[in-house]
């Protein structure tokens, strides 16, 4: 979940924990979840820079490349539904774990298990050179939108489009440093815990629960059942988990160092590059994740441009709640 244009950020957080902790249904949820969604073919590995990388791929292996991302606490199965739909149109789905999720392992037990963006970005780019892939269309949503971007920003001949679920989310750790009104901080209240070691050892042994919690308070709309869950929580048992994702959260803060390798990297970051391949950002009109207003990133992209935002109570995980609108915005990119 980005810290880009947190300023901008609207309501809190408190309503939707007192509904998620008291089983509140909001007004207007999803009436009952839907049937768990196809599962992936078998999942593949390579080497990756850093990585060993798991990842699902659909699709003929001769159609334009497609790279879809997922976020924090979330993991490949948000593209269950979106994948068969762009490969049905004859284009080749990527969905990789990232770093810290599923069957994705470091190949050095040396390696420092770093969240900072830059690295993610970094290991995205490596495994389209192991795959040989000189472009491809960038579709991602929280951490994932984060990497898209930052790839489409920073190595443009790489993206032939960009999807990015709640815009514009580049930021550097100075940006992460400004101080917030405090409606806004609360909605950060994990980064915060993540921040002391109690809150480290709190998402190492409640990590499911902890991860269950963010999805209701982020999609407080989103009725979506037990096994849909459980499916992708299996990918938080990654050894690495805990610690990738407490580096990104104390990295946003200030509170934990980078790599120098990263360091050129981190640079152009903090510079809030703008965008110039063709974009559509999206919006769910029930996220209730931390995120920036359209407006306040509109003149970040320079390319072809256009939003979308969903109603109908879609929250901050887009496409596993809307995957055919998510599917339809990949396809339309390509053509802006």
């Amino acid at each position: 979940m980005s810290g880009q244009d947190r300023r901008s950020f609207f309501g809190t957080a408190a309503a939707a924990l007192a509904a998620a902790r008291f089983g509140m249904m909001p007004q207007g949820a999803h009436a009952a979840p839907r049937p768990l969604a196809p599962d992936f073919p078998p999942l593949k590995q390579i080497d990756a820079g850093l990585l060993h990388v798991s990842y699902a791929e659909m699709g003929p292996a001769t159609g334009p490349a497609v790279l879809l991302l997922h976020g924090w606490p979330y993991d490949i199965y948000s593209f269950a539904e979106v994948a068969p739909i762009l490969a049905a149109k004859g284009m080749r789905m990527i969905i990789p774990y990232l770093r810290g999720y599923g069957g994705t392992r470091f190949r050095s037990a040396d390696s420092l298990r770093n969240g900072q963006p830059a690295a993610i970005a970094q290991d995205m780019i490596d495994l389209m050179d192991a795959l040989k892939i000189k472009h491809a269309a960038l579709a991602g949503f929280d951490w994932g939108a984060r990497t898209a971007d930052i790839m489409a920003a920073l190595w443009p001949e790489r993206a032939e489009s960009l999807v990015s679920v709640s815009g514009y989310l580049i930021a550097g750790q100075q940006a992460g440093a400004q101080p917030l009104p405090p409606e806004a901080e609360l909605q950060w209240w994990y980064q915060f815990y993540f921040a002391t070691e109690r809150g480290r050892l709190g998402y190492e042994k409640y990590r499911r629960e902890f991860s269950k919690l963010i999805w209701q308070l982020a999609s407080p709309k989103w009725q979506f059942d037990d096994a849909t869950f459980a499916r992708s929580a299996a990918a938080f048992d990654n050894p690495d988990h805990v610690a990738i994702v407490i580096h990104n959260y104390r990295w946003r803060l200030g509170l934990a160092e980078g790599e120098p390798r990263y360091a050129d990297l981190d640079a152009r970051i903090a510079a809030a590059p703008t965008i110039a391949v063709p974009t559509i950002t999206m919006e769910g009109d029930a996220n209730g994740a931390p995120h920036p207003q359209p407006a306040a990133y509109r003149a970040k992209f320079t390319g072809p441009y256009a939003h979308r935002t969903l109603t109908g109570g879609i929250g901050h995980n887009l496409p596993q709640e809307a995957p055919a609108a998510f599917a339809q915005a990949v396809i339309d990119s390509r053509s802006l």
